[in-house]
């Protein structure tokens, strides 16, 4: 496939890291950054049920050394100030970390400025403020009222651009994350997607314009970088230009089951 429309910012260095382990909805309208694919096939069962199979567990995302919460580093206010196709990739192998819950990021998206399929086109309303805001606040809303999606501001304050969290790999507080889901499975169908990830993280709108940067809450950890990267246009955006809709601005980690829907249009970078 080629790489057609591709901001030319695009080129990330991705390095190699050692073998390192770890464990590890959708739709929306004209009114929202991004709308999924086809929703995965999943179960929703009782927590509680012991009759509930305990279900296999699918491999996880590389990550180096056993993380802990006590060592891990809140990525600082700058490194969030760069244009959002560049923030995108880097944030791929970066932890979220609420309460008991950490994930690793495995799937995003950037949003730019005078992008058809960004919030920011809308300009600055009460509910799109905090992407125009400077880069490292969370940018949360609600699609169709049901998904919680999180965006991360990207840039300097007044760009108006983000990059969104499409799929997280589970690294610690599975249970709290099942009982989040109401699902009780640790196959990538718990993450794979952003409505999911918001409902693991147990965020809502009010969370919106929260610093990311900033101990306590919501936070963004420095995490090893991917040895390799996939990349293709964005999901659920046909309302927007064709310059848009087909630009390669999908980035996921290569080698993870915990990818969101269509995996088929990613491609090695």
């Amino acid at each position: 496939m080629k790489q057609t429309q591709r901001f030319k910012r695009v080129g990330v260095a991705i390095t190699k890291t050692k073998k390192p382990i770890s464990k590890t909805t959708e739709s929306t309208n004209d009114d929202s950054i991004i709308r999924t694919g086809h929703r995965p096939k999943s179960v929703t069962v009782d927590i509680k049920s012991k009759s509930s199979p305990k279900p296999k567990i699918a491999p996880s995302v590389p990550i180096s050394a056993g993380p802990s919460f006590e060592n891990m580093t809140i990525l600082p206010h700058h490194f969030f100030q760069i244009d959002a196709l560049d923030l995108a990739p880097r944030l791929l192998g970066k932890f979220l970390r609420r309460d008991d819950v950490l994930l690793q990021i495995t799937e995003v998206e950037a949003y730019r400025p005078n992008d058809s399929a960004c919030h920011g086109r809308f300009g600055i309303t009460a509910r799109t403020a905090p992407v125009f805001g400077p880069g490292g606040l969370a940018y949360v809303y609600l699609c169709y009222g049901l998904h919680t999606m999180l965006n991360v501001v990207a840039d300097k304050e007044g760009v108006g651009a983000a990059v969104l969290i499409r799929s997280c790999a589970p690294v610690s507080g599975l249970k709290t994350i099942q009982q989040r889901r109401a699902q009780l499975t640790e196959k990538p169908v718990l993450l794979t997607g952003p409505g999911k990830v918001g409902q693991a993280l147990g965020i809502s709108t009010e969370w919106s314009n929260h610093p990311l940067y900033m101990p306590g809450g919501l936070e963004i950890l420095d995490g090893p970088k991917p040895e390799k990267i996939l990349i293709g246009p964005r999901v659920g955006i046909e309302y927007a230009l064709p310059e848009h809709v087909n630009a390669l601005w999908r980035f996921a980690i290569a080698g993870t089951p915990w990818i969101s829907a269509p995996k088929n249009t990613l491609m090695p970078q």
